[in-house]
């Protein structure tokens, strides 16, 4: 009886601890939106720590991780596009070699 109690208490304990901390760094990365500091690794940081306890929480950070992926993965897309334009202004194959021109070519 006093060892279910104590093994209650313990994971009621653990729940609130990681919850506590949790919402502390995510609140703290929030806070860095508007002051200087890492807030766009910070808050995810706090997400990690709640997501050991609760679902919601993991669902976010996929979410997050999600949009994290799609927005780098446009980056760079659009990082190629802006060097292949460049390169085309500037008359050079991409690779930094002239391109030959006239009846040469």
């Amino acid at each position: 009886m006093i060892k279910h109690a104590a093994a209650i208490t313990y994971k009621a304990a653990k729940r609130i601890v990681i919850f506590v901390v949790g919402v502390t760094v995510a609140a703290t990365g929030i806070v860095m939106l508007v002051t200087p500091g890492p807030a766009f690794v910070v808050i995810p940081l706090g997400l990690a720590i709640l997501s050991i306890e609760f679902a919601w929480a993991r669902r976010w950070l996929r979410h997050i991780r999600q949009r994290i992926s799609d927005a780098a993965s446009a980056s760079r897309s659009r990082g190629a596009d802006q060097r292949r334009s460049a390169a085309e202004a500037q008359g050079s194959d991409g690779n930094g070699e002239k391109r030959k021109q006239g009846p040469e070519a």
